[in-house]
């Protein structure tokens, strides 16, 4: 009996080692394993240089702007805990202070004559259709490699980013560029990835926390008394709800111009293209008069190619639906969170149709 467990426990641990063998090899040669490295890199110097955010607020070389700014950190991580019910943990009770601007390029790839996304598959989180890029080179050089292979690329900037509650995530100083508005925002959307994240649902994660975020600082305010503040995240809300909505009705029309079209490539990227003319347009002078925080420069310089719609649509994907949600529970944003979390464990793979339904 003994000697039979002795063997079962050697095999186990043979297989344990082998595993971890295999485990560090994928880290050390894979493209995914190596990305990942690097990223862990990263991540563990920005770890590294953390400072608890009230040790900042009390000393006194920090500068009254900095300071007002971490105060306003505490008290949305604390709304975002008390009043809408998201897991805190300990994120964003600590700081970082980075030595550039943009903490990361987050790339996004997709086929030119077709709505479909480039993806990356990660551990844990599933397949996604962005990466984060802490090495600009590298981001760079993966958007050559891509645009190479015939495929839309977009590449933007993001000063934040979640590590979904496996750490206590910093406020970092590319996030303190932004004012309070979008700052209160960042940090309860950072949240809401901490409290519900969906295995492979990236476009249903980002717009439910855009939901949370933008329709959880106007809230915040208002219970400061800041109204004028809450005025102008519903402003910015109503705003990003119009542009979702442009964004869906291209994605349908470039989408009818490709099945119109199933096997000419010329005439798909023809009738594309000619679409993407008439939507600059559109954007311009049809939906920025009805804009009241975005401004017609903005809307000139946005890109509009497959990667850019697909990228676009990751955030503003049926807003609308959560809002929906949010009238029926009677603008009580801690229930509608709950019930918009239940009704998409309920149907995994199709999050979006659970909330529809």
């Amino acid at each position: 009996m003994f000697q039979k467990q002795w063997i079962t426990w050697a095999a186990l641990r043979r297989a344990i080692a082998s595993l971890l063998l295999l485990g560090i090899a994928y880290l050390l040669l894979a493209p995914t394993g190596h990305y990942l490295l690097r990223a862990a890199w990263a991540e563990g110097r920005i770890l590294a240089g953390r400072r608890p955010i009230t040790e900042m607020v009390g000393d006194s070389t920090t500068r009254p702007a900095i300071r007002e700014k971490l105060r306003l950190v505490l008290a949305a991580r604390a709304f975002a805990a008390d009043s809408i019910g998201l897991r805190a943990k300990q994120s964003f009770t600590t700081y970082s202070q980075l030595d550039r601007d943009t903490l990361v390029l987050v790339l996004s790839g997709a086929y030119r004559d077709k709505l479909e996304p480039y993806t990356w598959w990660f551990p844990v989180v599933g397949r996604v259709p962005y990466k984060g890029y802490f090495d600009f080179g590298q981001a760079k050089a993966a958007a050559r490699e891509l645009e190479a292979k015939g495929f839309d690329t977009y590449l933007r900037p993001s000063p934040a980013f979640s590590t979904l509650g496996w750490f206590n995530d910093p406020l970092l100083s590319t996030s303190l560029a932004a004012d309070s508005i979008d700052l209160a925002n960042t940090v309860i959307h950072e949240l809401t990835h901490n409290t519900f994240y969906a295995s492979g649902q990236a476009e249903f994660n980002e717009s439910f926390a855009n939901f949370v975020g933008a329709r959880g600082s106007a809230w915040f305010f208002r219970t400061r008394g800041s109204q004028a503040a809450a005025d102008e995240a519903d402003a910015r809300w109503s705003d990003e709800k119009l542009i979702a909505r442009f964004w869906a009705q291209l994605y349908y029309s470039v989408d009818s111009a490709f099945r119109a079209h199933p096997a000419d490539s010329l005439s798909r990227l023809a009738a594309r293209d000619s679409l993407y003319a008439q939507a600059r347009r559109d954007l311009v002078d049809v939906l920025g008069p009805k804009l009241r925080t975005i401004g017609p420069r903005q809307l000139e310089h946005v890109r509009l190619d497959n990667a850019a719609l697909l990228a676009h649509r990751i955030y503003d994907t049926d807003l609308d639906v959560f809002d929906e949600i949010w009238v029926r529970e009677h603008g009580n944003l801690r229930a509608t969170v709950l019930e918009i979390i239940r009704l998409a464990k309920s149907k995994p793979d199709d999050p979006f149709g659970a909330l529809e339904r």
